[in-house]
């Protein structure tokens, strides 16, 4: 009787093993307690994916910012339009700021009062450098799983996919604004001279 009663104990914790390591470490809008640092890069998927892609359009934008002579940052093309500094200053702070609704540290050296107070080009293009690594990293600081959790971001819930494609748009969005200062400016894109 005792044996029976002990392999039925060892049946149950063995269930109950594993009905806990089956389940989820976090509740749909928690954030995971993982280190970014800790976890690998990642090789295939929506998330190396996007972090190609910010790879891709972080370079467009460093080069652009490079482009632009140091005394055109003050240009803007209208009185209460963001000037040149100020827009790639606002590409940076959001992405210094953004990947932290994804549970990432945030950023030192950013806020949203850099957009006024940082003039110089060197600075510009070093911050704008630092941000879009920052923004890369964090295909890293979440797993697949993450990319359908919930996360509370930008006044709502949103995945941790969205919260990628969003930061992914909102840098294509001002490369867009940045071509059309440097065109107006009569400055080429880098990547265009070759055509």
């Amino acid at each position: 009787m005792k044996r029976t009663i002990s392999i039925v104990g060892l049946a149950a914790w063995a269930c109950a093993s594993l009905v806990l390591a089956q389940a989820p470490a976090t509740t749909s809008t928690q954030v995971s307690a993982r280190p970014p640092a800790a976890m690998a890069a990642p090789a295939a998927g929506f998330r190396a994916e996007y972090a190609a892609e910010v790879d891709a359009v972080g370079k467009k934008l460093v080069e652009l910012a490079e482009a632009f002579p140091a005394d055109k940052y003050g240009w803007r093309p209208a009185p209460d339009v963001r000037s040149v500094g100020q827009v790639f200053v606002h590409v940076a702070n959001s992405a210094a700021t953004s990947p932290t609704f994804l549970g990432m540290k945030r950023m030192e050296g950013i806020s949203r009062e850099s957009e006024n107070t940082l003039t110089d080009k060197a600075q510009i293009v070093e911050l704008l450098k630092k941000a879009i690594a920052n923004a890369k990293s964090a295909a890293s600081a979440i797993t697949d799983a993450d990319l359908d959790r919930k996360y509370k971001a930008y006044g709502q819930e949103m995945t941790g996919r969205q919260i990628l494609v969003r930061i992914e748009n909102h840098m294509h969005e001002h490369l867009g604004q940045a071509i059309a200062y440097a065109r107006m400016n009569g400055i080429v894109p880098p990547w265009s001279k070759a055509d």
